[in-house]
């Protein structure tokens, strides 16, 4: 799952180098901590939030196919 969310963003920024992504457990639920660049934080996010919510609903569907739960923040 960090693969994809890596995958996704670093198509969407126009610098890939500077994305991160931290994988931390909390009570049983996966929490993916994405980072990128000030100046591309809007690309991330996009419109009213509409990249972001796309991006939370491809780790949604990837997290039930495995059976666990997972959760995305962007710092």
């Amino acid at each position: 799952m960090r693969d994809l969310i890596v995958y996704v963003a670093q198509s969407l920024v126009t610098k890939p180098e500077q994305v991160q992504v931290i994988e931390l457990e909390d009570n049983g639920v996966l929490v993916y901590q994405l980072q990128v660049a000030p100046e591309d934080m809007g690309k991330v996010i996009g419109r009213q939030g509409r990249i972001a919510n796309a991006i939370r609903s491809l780790l949604k569907v990837a997290s039930v196919r495995q059976g666990r739960r997972a959760v995305l923040e962007i710092l």
